[in-house]
């Protein structure tokens, strides 16, 4: 994924695209988490002081504070997309991941190149991000390739190029060459990946070592046979759903637990394992969420049992105000299984265990750049500024394109603090998964 945290902001906040954005702290003291392509020709990059990417760049800078919560959302449906299309994904991180297609074995690089640039533009028009797309005989070909597609591009190594490609980038450029490393092969002369492979096994063995130098050396001359993995087994399942309305009663919230629950244990069944804890988790109007977990004494996938711990951990409206999101959760996953006949005589096994979240939100009526809002004549906005008693905001989505721009009084009560995720658009369960 492109610039994905800057992608993501300028995908929710149109007024946005097409200007340098940098995601990171607003006191400039932080560092950048993200910047977008407009903002990388001025030589800002991740990781860079914050104050640095903004002398680069000057007055056209837009600093926005990270939104994590609208890129895990945005990353989930990409991936969950890609997964409906690919048996092999190895994911490495919130935005990036190897894939090995089942119906390009044998393919041509134009074939695969095709391949490429039609998933791409599905991940545009279902996600409305840009991706890039690298393909080669090997992850460290592929990787190379995605660095050279980028942005929003596709890129092929064909086998018998990729020697010519590989040997004269920096070495540093080689999957695990890291700054230590890379001093080292430094020292003795090596600069490029055609130098490392140019050297004996011995030769990098004493600069590098016995266990990583013969690897990269054999990386170095065009061999990795490191294969797609798909990632690690899951520790825990769980389905849970945002709604447009606050539910106010037990009967709305009972039915929002059945939902869960019906999720997750289908989750649980095509895990093939049994879960021991049960996690009810709500998070209440205010943004508060409350999280309460419940341990049996053994793993099961009945889900009459798992119902009956969910239902001691349920607490409703009347207790916590209007609820807006309802979860539930199973850990402790094994594959020993016990059912058990008469669950509600079990419970002198189980111990709850409840634990409470504070979610970072303002202090009502504490306006800040860049927070997400709601006003009822006029949607979903985020703040553009505030000061002198007053507040101004742009209301936009990612649904309706660039939006118009409104001052108020920094006491209306009209204006009120909103979920960022809600600037997504989505039907958020879609985007929702393990």
């Amino acid at each position: 994924m492109d610039a994905f945290f800057a992608s993501c902001e300028q995908l929710t906040r149109p007024t946005l695209m097409g200007r340098p954005v940098l995601v990171g702290g607003m006191s400039g003291r932080g560092v950048v988490a993200g910047a977008s392509y407009e903002a990388r020709k001025y030589g800002a990059h991740s990781a860079m002081p914050m104050y640095r990417a903004q002398q680069l760049i000057g007055p056209k800078a837009v600093v926005v504070s990270p939104r994590f919560e609208v890129y895990r959302l945005a990353s989930q449906r990409v991936f969950k997309f890609i997964e409906s299309r690919v048996d092999l994904v190895e994911q490495l991180s919130i935005d990036e991941a190897y894939m090995e297609p089942a119906e390009l074995i044998g393919a041509t690089a134009e074939e695969v190149e095709s391949w490429a640039h039609e998933l791409r533009a599905a991940i545009r028009d279902i996600v409305g991000l840009p991706a890039s797309i690298g393909a080669g005989s090997g992850k460290q070909f592929a990787k190379i390739g995605s660095g050279q597609a980028k942005p929003d591009g596709a890129y092929v190594i064909p086998v018998e190029k990729q020697e010519a490609m590989l040997h004269p980038l920096d070495v540093d450029e080689l999957w695990g060459v890291g700054p230590v490393t890379a001093t080292k092969l430094h020292s003795i002369g090596v600069k490029t990946i055609g130098d490392l492979a140019a050297l004996s096994q011995r030769e990098v063995e004493i600069t590098l070592g016995s266990t990583i130098g013969p690897a990269l050396w054999m990386m170095a001359r065009g061999v990795d046979d490191r294969p797609v993995a798909p990632r690690a087994e899951s520790k825990q399942v769980s389905a849970e759903h945002t709604y447009p309305e606050d539910l106010t009663t037990k009967e709305t919230v009972d039915a929002a637990l059945e939902r869960a629950l019906s999720g997750a244990h289908g989750r649980l069944l095509k895990d093939g394992r049994g879960a021991r804890t049960v996690t009810v988790k709500m998070r209440m109007a205010d943004f508060h969420s409350e999280t309460r977990s419940l341990t049996l004494a053994y793993a099961t996938d009945d889900i009459a049992t798992l119902r009956k711990a969910m239902q001691s951990l349920a607490r409703y409206p009347a207790e916590l105000g209007p609820i807006r999101l309802v979860g539930v959760g199973f850990s402790g996953l094994e594959l020993e299984r016990q059912d058990v006949l008469f669950p509600e005589l079990d419970q002198a096994v189980i111990s709850t265990e409840t634990t409470f979240e504070e979610e970072p939100s303002p202090i009502k009526r504490t306006w800040y750049a860049t927070q997400d809002v709601f006003h009822p004549d006029y949607g979903h906005g985020w703040i553009q500024g505030t000061g002198h008693g007053f507040v101004s905001v742009r209301f936009e989505t990612r649904a309706t394109g660039p939006g118009p721009f409104k001052s108020f009084d920094a006491d209306d009560e009209q204006l009120q603090p909103a979920d960022p995720v809600d600037s997504l658009a989505w039907d958020v369960d879609l985007a929702e998964q393990d």
